[in-house]
């Protein structure tokens, strides 16, 4: 006996199969677009200054990147599920102020710990006070910058006072690559390889798509965000203790405003609205904030120009975000209507 499906029920798999590859299409293209902008920053830069391709700038390239390559990639996370994490600066410094000889593993799991406390906090507001992650994030950022001022004093910690075996993190290297961007790797093909691999990590994809649809679909969707901010904060953690040994000082006001730089660099890749995005997308477009920001210093201008450089980027992004959405929309509702 044959059984007959309704238009309807053909219709539904078939939309959802073109939704999909609709998706998969622009994060491919927004990947490619940054890598070709990367490109062509590279070659005007050394078009202008032959000297800006050599080692060294490679080298600090690399460096500067890996700490904010390693902040993106836990708001990419965030972000994929329509939420955003401004509580990126780290409350570590204030440990090495109070105590400057902690043993290098103690003061990165000191790091975490700390990262993961203020993401628990953040996630409890989200998932839990239905507070809005703009909110909530922007909050922490000033309850833990104001207890740092509070408990360190205005004290400051310098290179000299941390152990030697600290400054080992990026002064060391291996078969030529720094420590440090060793680190940034390794937690970067982790992320990545969860978000893609795993049926949880595809979880934050369905919940940034459609947050009903997961919940129908049995997607436990607070459990989720409250682990991408756990996530973002343990990352953020670790930033913080990287942070220190790549610049030798920290005090309370450490990485101040650097929210903006990781948000700008994120939104070139993972679409406001959620759902779509990739941590390799994220880390290319903070490659494109480093190597504007070296080529700014190459060709001596202003250091203030890079605020304005990263706010224009942002606003070109978002900007793009509201029209292709708004394009996918009409497309859709023409398919719709045709069918």
């Amino acid at each position: 006996m044959m059984t007959r499906h309704s238009p309807t029920m053909l219709a539904m798999p078939l939309n959802e199969t073109k939704r999909k590859s609709l998706a998969v299409t622009i994060a491919k293209s927004r990947e490619l677009t940054l890598f070709i902008v990367l490109l062509v920053l590279i070659g005007v830069t050394a078009a202008a200054k032959p000297d800006f391709l050599n080692l060294q700038n490679l080298c600090d390239v690399l460096l500067n990147v890996s700490i904010i390559g390693l902040l993106t990639a836990g708001m990419t996370i965030v972000m994929l599920m329509r939420h955003i994490d401004l509580s990126v600066a780290s409350a570590v410094g204030s440990l090495f102020v109070l105590f400057p000889q902690m043993p290098v593993i103690v003061a990165m799991l000191a790091g975490i710990g700390i990262g993961l406390a203020i993401g628990a906090l953040n996630g409890v507001l989200v998932s839990f006070g239905r507070v809005p992650s703009l909110v909530a994030t922007l909050s922490t950022l000033y309850i833990v910058r104001g207890a740092d001022y509070a408990w360190v004093h205005g004290g400051q910690i310098n290179a000299t006072s941390l152990p030697d075996a600290f400054a080992f993190i990026t002064t060391g290297s291996l078969l030529g690559v720094p420590n440090l961007v060793l680190i940034a790797l390794v937690v970067l093909i982790a992320l990545s390889v969860y978000l893609k691999q795993y049926r949880d990590g595809r979880e934050h994809y369905a919940i940034g798509s459609n947050p009903e649809a997961a919940r129908l679909a049995g997607i436990s969707v607070d459990k989720r965000v409250m682990i991408g901010f756990l996530l973002s904060g343990a990352i953020a953690g670790l930033a913080g203790v990287l942070w220190l040994a790549r610049f030798g000082t920290v005090d309370a006001s450490t990485a101040k405003g650097i929210e903006l730089q990781v948000v700008a660099a994120v939104v070139g890749s993972v679409v406001i609205t959620g759902g779509v995005g990739t941590v390799m997308g994220a880390t290319l477009g903070t490659l494109v904030l480093g190597v504007i920001n070296i080529a700014l210093v190459v060709l001596r201008v202003s250091p203030f120009w890079q605020q304005a450089i990263q706010g224009a980027l942002l606003v070109a992004a978002i900007t793009l975000d509201t029209l292709l959405a708004r394009s996918v929309a009409r497309r859709m509702m023409r398919k719709r209507d045709h069918g």
